[in-house]
């Protein structure tokens, strides 16, 4: 009988007594002990890591899209690009973590939704601040976090700086004039639709040899967008397969709400030039 295998013989560091291990450096013990289910219910804890991952994973969006804001910003925006496509990777990334939670029957839900509360999804100060640095300010949405003055502070920083789409149409610019009414706005407000800006993006599509980092920064946004909207509308079908059409336990309107935020675009012009095209 041959002795079992033993990673040591090859280097591998086998004793941590006041060095860094790998549970050490992720700090898995405040992590791993973040789980605390209320009830009894076996699938509370998937609910809550569900939405812990989910958290996670927008804190990494977040992180990746203010460095793109600020790269696109500067002389070469190119690095940005990187960014932006990582970001849709996370989407990607959200996308599947739905796949796991529709496991969950709505007999299996009903077990612990009451020990909720008015607790919701719709409260993520994360997922708000995904919206803002995306463009879509709605100024109402504040309101969920006013018991909170560190989250308030933070999102109406936000609103104060340029949105992601923002610099993206002063980079435009930079190439193809736009007029006042497109490139200046109070922040705090979303964009709307702008003939100016659709025509220079219809520009751009048009020669894209010419126009070449602006044709691929479009289609970044536009990859974005997609892998956002995807996530939207898993979301929507997860909560209607879980729950129906009941009340969202934050009070909103449940699927009927989700179903109206899937009308929201955020690049409209970006979208709506392949039409024209």
């Amino acid at each position: 009988m041959t002795d079992p295998y033993d990673p040591s013989s090859e280097g591998a560091q086998m004793s941590f007594d006041g060095r860094m291990s790998y549970g050490d450096y992720l700090q898995l013990t405040k992590i791993l002990d973040a789980q605390a289910p209320i009830s009894q219910a076996h699938d509370e804890l998937l609910f809550i890591i569900q939405h812990q991952t989910s958290e996670l994973w927008m804190r990494l969006a977040i992180h990746e899209l203010s460095a793109a804001r600020e790269t696109l910003q500067s002389a070469d925006m190119r690095p940005a690009f990187k960014m932006l496509t990582r970001v849709s990777r996370i989407f990607d990334q959200l996308n599947g973590a739905w796949d796991v939670l529709r496991t969950m029957t709505p007999s299996d839900y009903t077990t612990f939704r009451a020990t909720l509360g008015q607790s919701s999804g719709f409260q993520s100060h994360q997922y708000r601040m995904i919206e803002f640095i995306l463009g879509n300010r709605n100024l109402s949405m504040l309101k969920p976090h006013e018991h909170r003055p560190d989250l308030m502070k933070l999102l109406q920083a936000e609103l104060e700086r340029p949105s992601l789409y923002d610099v993206a149409l002063r980079a435009l610019h930079a190439e193809i004039p736009l007029p006042d009414s497109a490139l200046r706005r109070e922040p705090g407000r979303p964009h709307e639709e702008n003939d100016a800006v659709a025509e220079a993006w219809i520009e751009v599509y048009r020669a894209p040899q010419k126009h070449w980092a602006l044709y691929e920064l479009a289609e970044k946004l536009v990859d974005l967008e997609d892998y956002f909207r995807r996530w939207r509308f898993n979301h929507v079908t997860t909560v209607e397969r879980v729950i129906g059409f009941k009340r969202g336990t934050g009070g909103t309107g449940g699927v009927t709400y989700l179903k109206r935020m899937l009308e929201v675009e955020l690049f409209p012009e970006l979208w709506h030039l392949r039409t024209k095209l």
